[in-house]
């Protein structure tokens, strides 16, 4: 049976992987790991087709280690007991430790998680995770403890290019025709990224013609939805457009690219999770219940489980998308991140800071700080931003009802000091 084209042109070195160059690049901490020959157990974080089972399949070739691996969606504990018993039995005197690879280790349940522990802490295996999601939700804190983790990111339009250009040169059955590439824009819309993805539509626009154009690929993939799209890679498609919709007020899209995430297979609570991002980031100040039902939506899928779960989701995804809109505290966090990157630490006014001990007291830490509650209306002026940033705005507030609320008590309390004033230094 001939092989996929993906799986053909799978890299087996180093120096024909393509993408992640912050990782594997010269004096990039992974190679500088290979070379060395002291890999630590880590983690992979990154979309699908990003090249996260090949990097592992490298390192254990270029190590000559025993290499194991599970998948998280069919392996149980008794699985994963037996592959440490097995890693075990392996271990040879002046060899490297054997590598385990779980792939979706983000769908490996609390107790499969806590069976990893005492191997990867020994130094039985070293542990080598690949994940879609975020490690800090999806992985248990003693293991995440003990794993560095490193993100993978969507291959750019130089790195699809080269593959797509190493396909056709060195592929066993690609290289043995002339095609012709005439146009990639499309090719490169629909790969979005991912080195797999790329590679399934090249092999399937190749079956047809050997002129590779922007309506070629367009009618081929029209003509065969699914070949681009296998395991589930329209996953981080659907959720755009899920979000999308929200965002732009659109109930009927998000509840329909929430039925065919449904349909599809997906997580119930990656999906919960898109959605208090969404109340926080999108709707956040102009509607703060809306956190509030998407926390609850969150939670009643852990409770009621799958079908019932889809209801609330479907609640908070209805409430969520005909709620106003404002993004004023997601900018607002980010201008500050931005400032703070700028400017380093600036030193917090000694009337604000904690004083502890009695040399702080004598310092003069925490001197004339003003209690709010001690004055008319739980308010008093000072300073609170330190001395260089000063009358420094972050906040904006946006064109809705409640944050004209806000505004107004803002500029109520602050006169022409108010931080709503825009009164900032830059």
């Amino acid at each position: 049976m001939q092989q996929p084209l993906a799986e053909r042109m799978r890299p087996q070195t180093l120096d024909d992987y393509i993408g992640q160059s912050h990782l594997v690049g010269e004096g990039a901490v992974i190679r500088r790991m290979i070379e060395q020959k002291r890999v630590a157990s880590f983690i992979l974080w990154g979309p699908p087709g990003v090249g996260k089972t090949t990097l592992a399949n490298i390192i254990a070739k270029t190590l000559e280690v025993p290499f194991f691996t599970l998948s998280a969606v069919t392996s149980g504990v008794k699985d994963v007991r037996e592959v440490i018993e097995r890693a075990k039995s392996s271990r040879f005197f002046g060899t490297g430790n054997p590598i385990l690879f779980i792939d979706e280790i983000h769908r490996f349940s609390k107790s499969q998680q806590d069976s990893l522990l005492g191997a990867v802490e020994q130094g039985v295996v070293t542990l080598i995770g690949a994940t879609t999601e975020n490690p800090s939700f999806e992985v248990i804190r003693p293991l995440l403890s003990r794993c560095q983790v490193y993100v993978l990111n969507p291959l750019d339009k130089d790195d699809l290019l080269r593959l797509m250009e190493q396909a056709l040169q060195k592929d066993v059955l690609l290289k043995e025709r002339k095609i012709e590439v005439k146009e990639t824009d499309a090719l490169l819309r629909y790969s979005g990224g991912d080195a797999r993805k790329l590679l399934n539509i090249l092999e399937l626009t190749t079956q047809e013609s050997d002129v590779i154009t922007d309506d070629v690929v367009t009618r081929c993939l029209q003509q065969n939805p699914l070949a681009y799209d296998k395991d589930g890679e329209m996953h981080y498609d659907l959720i755009s457009a899920f979000i999308k919709s929200i965002r732009g007020s659109n109930p009927d899209a998000a509840i329909y690219y929430l039925a065919r995430m449904i349909e599809g297979g997906e997580q119930p609570e990656f999906i919960a999770r898109r959605l208090v991002i969404s109340a926080s980031e999108d709707i956040g100040l102009a509607n703060p219940n809306a956190l509030l039902l998407a926390n609850a939506a969150f939670d009643a899928v852990h409770k009621l489980g799958w079908p019932e779960g889809r209801i609330p989701l479907a609640e908070a995804t209805v409430y969520l998308a005909t709620s106003p809109k404002s993004n004023s505290a997601y900018m607002a966090i980010n201008d500050a991140l931005r400032y703070v990157e700028q400017s380093g630490n600036l030193p917090v006014p000694l009337h604000l800071r904690n004083a502890p001990t009695k040399l702080m007291e004598q310092l003069g830490y925490g001197k004339d700080y003003k209690y709010a509650h001690d004055y008319e209306g739980h308010f008093v002026r000072q300073q609170f931003l330190p001395d260089e940033a000063e009358g420094r705005q972050f906040w904006h507030a946006q064109d809705n009802p409640q944050e004209a609320k806000l505004k107004e008590r803002m500029e109520k309390l602050w006169g022409e000091e108010a931080p709503t004033q825009g009164k900032c230094k830059n």
